[in-house]
């Protein structure tokens, strides 16, 4: 018996939506491109709604531009991320030919949403710093705004006493790297928790966070930029109220209460593993912040199956770091331990998940590990 399958309605009229629907009129077989980020050329991230799936029957999209995106080698290996309700996110074996990537589902219901990876929500975002702001010790200790005029807030967890080290955690420079966001999630959480852990890194430190740092890209379906088409992190080093303010706020506040050390939450589109980049191409570039980062590495190993050392970029030479980036700009202005912290987009390698692969819930868990780095860390940071 053939069956003829309805028409599909495509969507993505929404936070963190973007798709071009190019041919949707065989719905077996829906052509789609990825629409690049405003002001730029950028893209890779994608997120849509599909309705009027027929149960049952099977559905292919092509996402036909895949091989003009940012990261077209990224595309080898990555499966698209599905959910029925927003809530619960599942891996699709996706297909890379050298041109288009292509997924399909089986239907289950009448309709599904496709990403590149799990969203966060700005509804989620506005809940979690409702939350943190509710929890005893943590306050909104200042407020930027990004180029359309949304909310970045800065969070501080302790005292502010002047004898305290100041540690700062930012996180989705880069909008499409949702999963850092996931990542300051899970910084909050065990804030909440207030476990021993947290009571005695708060007895030393103080945490300063930006849980998102470029809001307008991130509710606009960008991969990489703001809504002005700059990259927020190669911004450090000319940062402007009008192109970066986002980059502006966050340097402002720095300079009003110091930093001891610094983790830029990213994600990464080709690595399958999570590690650390840092500063050893810096000009103030050190023995002891080189001791540093080797003990943050080496204990987070210790602490987390997720992290690992083998894996990542090529090392700077000294001397040829690129010093508009927030890892170097800010370890070369304080003198100070800081990392880049990259987290996949398709699996962990070393530790595989065969459902969800990476996932929000995985970069949350590597938050908690993260924190108590710090804490073994934090009599050495000066």
């Amino acid at each position: 018996m053939t069956v003829t399958l309805s028409p599909l309605h495509i969507d993505c009229d929404f936070d963190s939506g973007n798709i071009q629907v190019l041919d949707a009129s065989n719905p077996a077989q829906v052509h789609l491109n990825i629409r690049p980020d405003t002001h730029s050329g950028h893209f890779q991230w994608f997120h849509f709604k599909v309705s009027g799936l027929t149960p049952g029957q099977v559905h292919r999209f092509s996402l036909d531009n895949a091989h003009q995106s940012a990261y077209k080698n990224a595309w080898s290996g990555y499966n698209a991320v599905a959910s029925y309700d927003q809530q619960s996110w599942f891996r699709v074996p996706s297909q890379f030919d050298g041109q288009a990537l292509s997924f399909e589902v089986q239907a289950e219901q009448e309709q599904i949403w496709f990403a590149y990876f799990e969203p966060y929500p700005r509804a989620r975002h506005n809940q979690l710093i409702e939350r943190a702001r509710g929890i005893p010790g943590v306050e909104l200790l200042a407020s930027g705004r990004s180029v359309q005029g949304r909310d970045i807030p800065l969070l501080r967890a302790g005292t502010g006493e002047a004898n305290k080290r100041k540690l700062w955690i930012i996180a989705q420079q880069h909008p499409g790297e949702h999963m850092a966001e996931w990542f300051m999630e899970g910084v909050i959480d065990r804030l909440e928790a207030n476990d021993a852990s947290i009571q005695q890194l708060l007895a030393k430190a103080d945490l300063y966070l930006i849980p998102n740092m470029n809001p307008d890209g991130a509710f606009l379906g960008h991969l990489r930029t703001n809504f002005k088409g700059k990259d927020l992190n190669r911004a450090w080093q000319d940062a402007s109220v009008e192109h970066s303010p986002e980059v502006f706020f966050a340097q402002s506040q720095m300079k009003l209460y110091g930093v001891d050390a610094f983790v830029d939450a990213h994600g990464d589109e080709e690595i399958p593993h999570v590690f650390t980049a840092a500063c050893e191409g810096n000009p103030g570039y050190t023995p002891r912040i080189a001791k540093l980062e080797e003990q943050f590495r080496s204990t987070l190993c210790s602490l987390s199956a997720d992290f690992q050392t083998k894996y990542g970029y090529t090392r700077d030479e000294p001397g040829q770091a690129n010093m508009t980036l927030a890892c170097n700009a800010v370890g070369q202005t304080y003198d100070c331990l800081s990392l880049t912290l990259e987290m996949p987009f398709k699996d962990h390698n070393d530790a595989p998940e065969p459902v969800a692969e990476w996932s929000g819930a995985r970069s949350k868990k590597l938050a908690g590990a993260v924190l108590e780095t710090l804490l073994k860390m934090v009599d050495d940071l000066r």
